[in-house]
């Protein structure tokens, strides 16, 4: 399988792969543990005595924990490939779920955080890698359809969790998932990618790029998914302690967020492919801007759950855009464009978040969602960036 990844242009391989799908077991997986996370936020909040405030500085310990690791996940890529080390990555996320919902404190809660966001964000790097590597081998653009999984993992896992902690408690809840999201991955584990080591790229994760494009690509996705973030962390806070939402209900914000952007995702290579990367992104980023603000603005839970739904239908293609237009932008290998656009992109979603909660502490959640739009209207002002992912398809591979 190793010679697939470099062989010279050849015809596109089929739809389905063994290696394409276990890399999108692997995002499914992954989305999946986030997707349970969302559900036990407010429970962990009041487990342990936390206000908006200080539970958002526990979020921001997950933020850095993926910050710490996703490098050094993108160094241990580099030097073994992506295979073994996605492998590694995907074990040690299984048993977190149960650490987080076992924390007796503040402290042991922290170092759960940490651990959580660190193989959590670490294993994203390296799954986005393989999913390069499988792009590559297949002659064909996969990317949206990798992170469709993720969104559809997010979605099976916030839409069921607020109805199995109710009929399985907050311990029994954390065991299925644990069960499932093992399933996943040893389903996946044979088939997975072996792509090969890059040697040539060690040498040059110690030099930054000195090109503005990988950076502006970088804060466009950092844009796109700070929004992403404020409804997987807060959304569900927003809707019980605003909306005053059941626990059931709270859940299904981040569910229906999901849901449209796993289905936007799943189709979102062929709108590509019809409509370019550039108009493909001005539009998902007005639906973006339309549903944040419909959030905002709701006056009950149920127009709130709309409104991250359009959100999602926007969020959804705004962020593989920007990580295949990183892959090919010119003169710069595809790992350090990567790399860029994805530790800037998912430090949006992974720190944003902690800052979202000191500003509600003393504004509200509805006038944080209100806001937010401002800064998808930069990733309209750079959407034009976004005709580097069309290079995808097009076999520059």
């Amino acid at each position: 399988m190793d010679s697939h990844v470099n062989a010279p242009p050849a015809a596109r391989s089929g739809f389905i792969t063994r290696s394409r799908a276990a890399v999108s077991l692997l995002f499914l997986m992954n989305g999946f543990v986030v997707g349970c996370w969302a559900p036990k936020i407010p429970d962990f909040a009041e487990r342990l005595a936390l206000s908006k405030f200080e539970l958002g500085l526990m979020i921001l310990v997950f933020g850095v924990g993926s910050l710490v690791m996703m490098p050094i996940a993108g160094a241990q890529i580099a030097k073994h490939g992506s295979r073994i080390v996605v492998q590694l990555l995907a074990v040690c996320v299984l048993p977190l779920l149960l650490a987080l919902t076992l924390a007796p404190n503040v402290i042991t809660g922290a170092i759960s955080l940490f651990l959580f966001g660190g193989f959590i964000g670490a294993m994203d790097v390296a799954m986005n890698a393989n999913a390069v590597s499988v792009e590559k081998s297949m002659r064909r653009s996969i990317m949206s359809s990798c992170h469709a999984f993720w969104s559809l993992g997010g979605l099976i896992g916030s839409g069921l969790g607020g109805i199995v902690i109710s009929k399985l408690g907050i311990l029994g809840h954390a065991e299925l998932a644990t069960v499932l999201a093992a399933i996943f991955l040893a389903i996946a584990w044979p088939m997975i990618l072996a792509d090969p080591p890059h040697p040539d790229a060690k040498k040059e994760k110690t030099r930054l790029p000195m090109v503005p494009l990988p950076w502006l690509l970088g804060l466009m996705a950092l844009f796109s998914m700070v929004p992403e973030g404020a409804v997987l962390d807060w959304g569900a806070l927003y809707l019980r302690q605003e909306m005053d939402a059941s626990v059931a209900l709270s859940g299904l914000g981040f569910a229906a967020f999901s849901a449209t952007m796993a289905i936007m995702r799943f189709a979102g290579d062929l709108v590509r492919d019809r409509l370019g990367g550039v108009k493909t992104l001005r539009i998902c980023t007005v639906f973006a801007i339309v549903g944040m603000l419909l959030a905002g603005l709701a006056p009950n839970a149920e127009i709130a759950i709309l409104g991250f739904a359009f959100c999602g239908i926007g969020i959804s293609n705004m962020v593989p855009i920007a990580f295949s237009a990183a892959g090919n932008i010119p003169g710069l290998k595809p790992g350090i464009g990567i790399s860029v656009v994805t530790t800037m992109g998912y430090s949006g979603m992974l720190v944003a978040p902690s800052l979202i909660g000191f500003v509600a502490e003393h504004v509200g959640f509805a006038a944080v969602f209100m806001a937010l739009p401002v800064l998808l209207l930069v990733v309209l002002l750079f959407s034009k960036l976004a005709r580097y992912a069309d290079g995808v398809s097009g076999g520059g591979h």
